[in-house]
């Protein structure tokens, strides 16, 4: 069969962890009875001269000086903790849902069959015991609070998962749990990822994971919700726009979502304690925004189309890490078509 013959130019996936936003509230860590929706303030600040200047203004003090006396007047959101609440709570759901053998749109038969073949194998042969328990591990040692996370003293994870045969909860204390790595062994994480497993790998079953976060960060302390992007900012807007729903602050579900994700050990720079990055999102060219780099490169033929377009085809892997990076990475879904040209 010519490849040609077995090229998908219309070929996407649907996403299998489906997060929804998180919403913030305060509370006291000895009586989380009693808690209220945290709204966002705004604050008017001077600030101070503080970018680069050029060499011109560097070097003249006086036009240093005439810099620094110009008033840099900026509006901004912010959220806080209540005088009297030390901890924040976050609430959020995840629906894990099954399926991943058929694309959601997919314009060749051989294709889709080929896929398919392959996509039963990787599940009968691993079941998604690895993703699985990498997700949960994230849930557990509560990487979906992202600058929330750093400096608190105490984390406190509550998870519930349910769907019409299951209704199961587990706590877990995040700060047990690393997030730089997945080498570690825990009951409870292993029988929440047997769960997740079970709903990916199935043909359309689903589990609802409701997660309820407490993190003692101390009173009055600021939280930081999701930042908006806004583009084509006028004179007069306020120069950081955080992001609420109906007065309640509130984190992304794509910010929740890249956390989850964030599984990818198998690129080649993990393990370099100078170049790594530590577990990265899962992204078809290992994308970390941030530091402005693409850890999966198709020259290196470590991105996802290099591995996806000969197995999807029937061929196997070098390294089952490379499987379960390609799984993963339709897991999170999107769009993959291949040029018929």
């Amino acid at each position: 069969m010519a490849k040609k013959d077995n090229i998908a130019s219309v070929l996407a996936f649907e996403k299998k962890l489906v997060a929804s936003d998180g919403y913030m509230f305060g509370t006291t860590w000895d009586d989380r009875t009693q808690i209220s929706p945290l709204p966002l303030q705004e604050k008017s600040v001077r600030g101070t001269i503080s970018n680069r200047l050029k060499p011109a203004i560097k070097g003249d003090p006086a036009k240093l000086n005439a810099e620094v006396e110009k008033a840099n007047l900026q509006r901004v959101d912010a959220c806080a903790l209540g005088l009297e609440q030390d901890t924040l709570n976050l609430q959020f759901t995840v629906k894990v849902l099954g399926g991943i053998t058929r694309p959601s749109a997919c314009n060749n038969a051989l294709f889709k069959q080929s896929y398919s073949t392959a996509a039963n194998t990787y599940i009968t042969e691993q079941g998604f015991n690895e993703l699985a328990r990498r997700y949960a591990s994230n849930i557990a040692n509560a990487r979906f609070l992202w600058r929330n996370r750093v400096g608190a003293e105490k984390i406190e994870v509550q998870v519930k998962a349910k769907n019409s045969k299951l209704d199961e909860s587990w706590t877990f204390d995040a700060t047990h749990f690393t997030t730089r790595n997945f080498d570690f062994n825990d009951a409870q994480i292993d029988q929440l990822a047997s769960h997740i497993a079970t709903a990916l790998a199935s043909e359309d079953d689903f589990v609802l994971l409701d997660i309820n976060c407490f993190v003692q960060v101390g009173k009055a302390q600021e939280v930081y919700p999701s930042e908006e992007l806004v583009l084509d900012k006028g004179k007069g807007e306020k120069s950081k726009i955080l992001y609420d729903v109906k007065g309640i602050a509130a984190i992304h579900s794509q910010k929740i979502g890249n956390a989850l994700r964030s599984i990818d050990t198998w690129y080649p720079e993990f393990l370099d304690p100078e170049t790594s990055a530590g577990p990265i999102a899962i992204e078809p060219y290992g994308a970390v925004t941030n530091l402005g780099k693409a850890y999966r490169t198709p020259s290196a033929k470590q991105d996802f189309y290099s591995f996806f377009d000969v197995w999807a085809r029937g061929e196997k892997l070098s390294r089952v890490e490379d499987e379960h990076y390609v799984m993963a990475t339709l897991v999170r879904g999107g769009v993959f078509g291949e040029s018929d040209k």
